[in-house]
């Protein structure tokens, strides 16, 4: 393969005191990743050999100052500060924070440009990163606002994917925000991405229930059978193979998620709780709905451990992997629908 066909993958390189370096750094140290990409980390050299010496990692990188520098054979930093940056291994600051922001928001524009084609985003600490410029939840609502589309949340392994209909908001509010046209559109998210990101011609789809067991016909709460079963009914109507609801506990202690190529969960916690008790650490975080790809792994900036070179590069490495793949899976598609044969 000609190296300038490889696919780019932009990296933002997180909250600086957390164990995002360490996790970018480790996936690199074996070279025959870059067989598979031309990696970009968006931050600044000095700050990528600090982690080095500290953690005592050989992985060289190369430095440069524009996009146009790429080395395909080399892992490139994109330096976007040349100031020096206080470290505080293992301590969230606003300084992290900060450099978190900006390390991402170059990552975004240059994503936006088509100057990289996958962006790999690592953990960020979503209080000390807030400011004017970034007044967001989380990655997600940020992307949302920055690129084309309607994103949903989908964490992932081989056998499992689990979107969210509610994403990063209080418990409070999740019942109020369950809505007809919200179950809709994430649906048509899921739906759209199970075909073009994922390949599945036909995709069945779950849906879980807000109310424990399914709100026992009103017993415990009337939105599963008011709200969510006359909408899942509805859809099916239109031919996708949309089920449910059906209650979490029975449906992941059953395996019953098995049998189907997408699950959504009403709420944040029922999603990802059994997630990750089940992805063992090499789950993968992707952003669907959008029109580019952002994956990032499972995990959050690990404070407890940063800098003492304990920190697991399997659910980022997982998170490339699956990036690349989804970028070429959804270019096939895309392709292949974008002048159909007309059959008469």
């Amino acid at each position: 393969m000609d190296k300038s066909d490889k696919i780019i993958v932009g990296i933002s390189i997180g909250d600086l005191n957390g164990i995002g370096i360490e996790v970018i750094l480790k996936t690199f140290e074996d070279k025959r990743m870059l067989d598979f990409c031309t990696p970009v980390l968006f931050g600044s050299t000095k700050v990528i050999s600090y982690h080095k010496k500290t953690l005592e990692i050989e992985t060289v990188v190369h430095g440069i100052t524009s996009i146009n520098q790429i080395n395909h054979s080399k892992i490139n930093v994109l330096n976007i500060w040349k100031e020096e940056v206080e470290i505080e291994l293992g301590t969230a600051t606003k300084i992290s924070g900060d450099y978190a922001a900006k390390s991402l928001s170059s990552a975004v524009a240059h994503l936006k440009d088509k100057t990289i084609d996958v962006l790999l985003t690592a953990p960020i600490n979503k209080e000390n990163i807030q400011s004017e410029t970034f007044n967001f939840p989380g990655h997600t609502e940020y992307l949302e606002a920055n690129l084309e589309g309607k994103s949903l949340m989908i964490l992932m392994t081989d056998e499992l994917r689990i979107g969210l209909i509610t994403g990063h908001i209080p418990i409070a509010k999740v019942a109020e925000s369950i809505t007809p046209a919200l179950i809709k559109s994430k649906v048509e998210t899921m739906h759209a991405s199970l075909l073009q990101d994922f390949g599945i011609n036909k995709p069945r789809i779950a849906v879980l229930s807000l109310n424990p067991h399914c709100g026992d016909k009103g017993v415990i709460g009337a939105e599963d059978d008011e709200i969510i079963k006359p909408t899942i009914d509805e859809i099916r109507e239109t031919g996708k193979l949309v089920y449910g609801p059906y209650a979490a506990d029975g449906f992941f202690g059953s395996e019953t998620y098995k049998q189907f190529d997408g699950v959504l969960a009403t709420y944040h916690d029922q999603g990802l709780a059994p997630f990750k008790a089940l992805s063992f650490g090499k789950g993968v975080n992707f952003t669907a709905g959008l029109n580019a790809v952002r994956t990032s792994p499972d995990h959050g900036t690990g404070y407890e451990i940063a800098g003492k070179n304990k920190a697991n590069p399997s659910s980022f490495t997982e998170a490339l992997f699956t990036g690349i793949k989804i970028f070429k899976t959804r270019k096939e598609y895309l392709e292949l629908t974008h002048n159909p044969l007309i059959i008469k």
